[in-house]
Formats: structure tokens, sequence, C-alpha cells
């Protein structure tokens, strides 16, 4: 029945509003070393999302970020 329900709420990530540091450097292919270092040197860009002591990113905000960088 646990099973049932979790299939249910699956959500394919490349549909996620936001995503978790393991999903994000696992869709971008970027190390999550990398991208926590994204965050705290871009710490006001619109693409990061705290939840609490969390921090996720949001996904189409954070794919236009990496559209207009050259370089990460």
């Amino acid at each position: 029945m646990a099973e049932d329900r979790q299939k249910n709420h699956y959500i394919p990530i490349w549909e996620k509003y936001s995503l978790s540091m393991e999903e994000a450097a696992a869709y971008y292919g970027i190390g999550i070393k990398k991208l926590y270092c994204i965050i705290r040197n871009e710490r006001h860009e619109d693409f990061i999302l705290e939840i609490g002591a969390h921090k996720r990113i949001k996904r189409r905000l954070f794919e236009k970020y990496l559209d207009n960088t050259p370089s990460i």
C-alpha cells in the first residue's frame, strides 16, 4: 500500500520545481561541492531556494543561469 502511494506521487526530475543538491548534481552533471561553491558565491541569485537550513535549486532559473554563464 505504501508503494502505491509513492508511485502516485512520483514526479520526474525534469518536471520538479526545485531540486535537492544531490538531484541537481545528477541532473546537471555538476559535482555537489561545485554546486555548494556556486551557491556560496552567488547567494543572492534567484535560483536558490532556502528551506530552513536546507538549500534547493530552482530548476528553470538555474538553467537560465547556466545558459548565461560561460564557465563554472
